[in-house]
């Protein structure tokens, strides 16, 4: 038994004494811990405490409890998909991208009509308010089981300037990539990539464990002169995927000479 001798409440010294387990390896990643019976014996507590220690050890992301199978150290192994966010185009003109025939769509997607929030409109370079169509698509890599949310946002201005777009905004980023290169859009993009907590309905949909947080991937297609058309975001568990970028050092300008 390891009597438990430390300042601070009965349960944060639990806590701390189970960490300190986890940290050393003594319980390994994916490892069911002790029962609550032998974590009482182990510290010479009650169950209530043992209960609040491992409550807390939950809410730090440590422990995963799988209801009928008890309390298993989380991994802090390697994410099980790499996302690669590279963009090609093909002699036919055709853009394709990593992954892309990787995901199966879970469900049908859903088309609707939206406005810009302070983020989106930032990200559109829009105010607050303009009219949008929207497409949100959630997404399953069949071979891992990954989840993600996929969400494509375009302005009407640029929906109803290209006719095939407006009639029919949910296709897919590739085929809407396609589309505004034939409208004469010469293309390139910028992303940001943030890790927050996940809103309760994205830890839902995503099925992720406690403690998760969500990786937000957010994707601007621009035209000329840097004008943002399209708005595309990402979302998934940090747990699950990573994400994989190339990247070439880009051309200094040509520095001009007097004569």
């Amino acid at each position: 038994m390891s009597e438990i001798q430390r300042p601070g409440a009965l349960y944060q010294q639990v806590a701390a004494a189970i960490r300190e387990s986890i940290l050393s390896g003594e319980f390994a990643p994916e490892s069911l811990l002790p029962s609550e019976a032998q974590l009482m014996a182990r510290y010479g507590v009650s169950r209530p405490t043992v209960r609040n220690a491992v409550a807390a050890l939950r809410a730090e992301g440590l422990i995963d409890v799988r209801h009928g199978k008890g309390s298993f150290v989380r991994s802090s192994g390697q994410p099980v998909l790499t996302i690669e966010r590279r963009i090609s185009r093909t002699a036919e003109g055709k853009f394709v991208m990593p992954n892309g025939d990787t995901w199966q769509e879970a469900e049908a997607p859903s088309s609707y009509r939206a406005r810009t929030t302070k983020d989106t409109g930032r990200l559109l370079q829009l105010g607050e308010e303009e009219a949008l169509f929207g497409c949100d698509r959630l997404l399953v890599d069949p071979a891992t089981g990954t989840r993600a949310m996929h969400r494509t946002l375009i302005p009407f201005e640029v929906a109803e300037a290209v006719p095939l777009l407006a009639d029919e905004p949910c296709k897919r980023p590739a085929a809407i990539y396609r589309l505004l290169s034939q409208d004469g859009h010469p293309l390139s993009w910028s992303e940001t990539v943030r890790a927050r907590m996940p809103l309760p309905d994205e830890r839902t949909t995503l099925q992720l464990p406690d403690a998760t947080p969500v990786l937000h991937v957010a994707r601007v297609a621009h035209g000329a002169d840097d004008r943002p058309l399209i708005l595309e975001e990402l979302r998934f568990g940090a747990d699950r995927a990573e994400l994989a970028y190339g990247i070439t050092a880009d051309k200094q300008p040509t520095r001009r000479t007097r004569t």
